[in-house]
């Protein structure tokens, strides 16, 4: 499914800039602003869903006739009391990466703006995704996004979740050898599905594996997680 953005979320560039709004001045937001107009102009945002049952053992989460396997403490306990999961993958496409990579040549400044925004832009991107979806699941309850990566639940994971969805063919989106996202700029994520209210589903810093290292803490920001 495509979406449309007509702007990006600038306090959310900041924060990925580890910038904060009164330490801007005219020439560097004029910059910000032909950034995000470049940007805008050549992403094609999209992503792509499918809901399974769960089939969960002591030791992994499995999906109903799907032959995806989810390992890992961390996503065992998101999804601890759903009944199904919805398996998620976003991408702004290719243009935003051969944009990025162009700006490194020609401009570093302008090159690392625009990957913030890109990364502010995805994320709108993911919201919006889940809020499609929630709309499809009338009377259910979701957990938050979980992304491969997260905690102990493995990035190898990815190629089989992008083939269950099919996500090369529908989307453009694909892996690398080392399980990275190609293009760069995409995010894949589950969600848990419930018949019932969920509680106890902590996030933010104080649950994540990056806290002692995190360079938005460090500022006194955080993440959005």
């Amino acid at each position: 499914m495509m979406i449309t953005l007509t702007s990006i979320d600038r306090k959310e560039t900041l924060r990925y800039l580890a910038c904060k709004n009164d330490n801007i001045d005219e020439s560097t937001m004029a910059i910000m602003d032909k950034c995000e107009k470049e940007l805008l102009d050549v992403i094609a945002p999209k992503f792509i869903y499918r809901y399974f049952d769960i089939d969960s053992s002591e030791d992994t989460i499995k999906l109903s006739g799907s032959s995806l396997i989810m390992e890992g403490n961390d996503i065992k306990a998101h999804l601890s009391g759903c009944s199904g999961a919805v398996l998620i993958a976003a991408t702004l496409g290719p243009h935003a990466d051969r944009l990025i990579r162009k700006m490194q040549i020609t401009d570093m400044a302008e090159a690392v703006i625009t990957d913030a925004f890109a990364s502010a832009a995805i994320e709108q991107v993911c919201a919006a995704a889940e809020d499609s979806i929630k709309g499809e699941f009338p009377g259910k309850y979701f957990t938050w996004r979980y992304a491969p990566g997260y905690g102990d639940f493995p990035i190898d994971v990815q190629k089989k979740f992008l083939d269950v969805l099919d996500a090369p063919r529908k989307i453009g989106l694909c892996t690398s050898g080392s399980s990275m996202l190609n293009p760069i700029k995409s995010i894949t994520s589950v969600m848990g599905v419930s018949e019932k209210a969920i509680t106890g589903k902590a996030r933010g810093c104080i649950t994540c594996t990056m806290k002692e290292v995190c360079r938005f803490r460090k500022e006194g920001m955080h993440c959005g997680f």
